[in-house]
């Protein structure tokens, strides 16, 4: 499946623990397309992004159940990708927020 560069990357992670790996481990967390693939995701940050990437691991995240009342449904799952950057490689739209 051939996905345009723009749709890969949907949005960054922003927690605690994304902010933590960061900074001491110089990875970066994002919400990707369900359907791409690693070197998929290593091309997009690379490419849109303008940084150089070491590794890229995913992980695929089932949605939660959830009730409401008697009835009882599944949100959607989203796909993971904890992207490890190369040392001396920092994204500025994380720096100074």
């Amino acid at each position: 499946m051939n996905i345009d560069i723009h749709d890969i990357i949907c949005y960054p992670i922003i927690t605690e623990r994304s902010t933590e790996l960061r900074e001491r481990m110089n990875k970066v967390l994002f919400i990707v397309n369900p359907y791409a693939n690693k070197i998929q995701i290593k091309r997009a940050v690379e490419e849109l992004l303008k940084v150089k990437v070491e590794k890229v691991n995913v992980t695929n995240v089932e949605g939660k159940k959830k009730k409401l009342g008697k009835f009882e449904g599944v949100k959607p799952g989203k796909k993971k990708a904890i992207v490890t950057l190369k040392k001396g490689e920092k994204l500025e739209i994380f720096e100074g927020a």
